[in-house]
């Protein structure tokens, strides 16, 4: 079931979690999904992304694993590749004094990442559940930057062959607040603009 009636590949999106733990992707498909966010919007084009790439196997994948959290360690690792956002706060030794607008850029290059992998028939899952400072000290990441969130793609696998606890995941309904409570005219007062609607579910995360 479909929720609302928005562009694809928005409207199919979801988050799985179980990967298909033998899929592995070509170099040229990681480059196309970094191109995705490569071009999503800037403030001042100052494009504050960055991303580690960890393919499943990697020495960077080894770095992420034993960091993960209890509830990613089952599902993450089986996923092809891990991106893991950065965002670059400064520069030629110079700190940014505004965190908020690069942060946000980042999570706009993020979105535009996982809409790519759905558009080419992938799964795309964000996380935040891992130890940030021993990825980035293990990673070498600079002071001047910060690691943000890890984004798992690969494809989806077998329900069969993970935990239960994981393969139940996938068969959560998807639930989003009424947009009345998101969007206002002043703070607190819905949009009068809005349609009458209450929450939204899906069949999918």
């Amino acid at each position: 079931m479909n929720p609302v009636d928005i562009a694809e590949p928005l409207q199919s999106r979801w988050s799985p979690s179980v990967f298909d733990a033998e899929h592995v992707l070509t170099d040229a498909e990681v480059s196309r999904l970094l191109e995705a966010a490569q071009w999503a919007p800037s403030s001042g084009n100052r494009q504050p992304w960055r991303y580690v790439v960890a393919p499943r196997g990697s020495a960077q994948h080894r770095v992420l694993v034993p960091h993960l959290s209890r509830g990613n360690s089952g599902w993450v690792p089986r996923a092809s590749v891990v991106f893991l956002s950065v965002v670059q706060l400064g520069q030629d030794g110079v700190e940014l004094s505004d965190v908020l607008i690069p942060t946000h850029d980042v999570g706009q290059a993020s979105a535009h990442l996982t809409l790519q992998a759905q558009a080419m028939g992938l799964a795309a899952h964000q996380f935040g559940g891992f130890d940030h400072d021993a990825v980035a000290t293990g990673l070498g990441i600079p002071g001047t930057a910060r690691v943000l969130a890890g984004i798992a793609v690969g494809r989806r696998g077998d329900p069969a062959e993970v935990p239960e606890r994981d393969a139940e995941r996938d068969h959560r309904e998807r639930h989003r607040r009424p947009l009345a409570e998101t969007a206002y005219a002043a703070w607190g007062v819905a949009w009068p603009g809005l349609e009458a609607s209450g929450p939204t579910v899906a069949e999918r995360r």
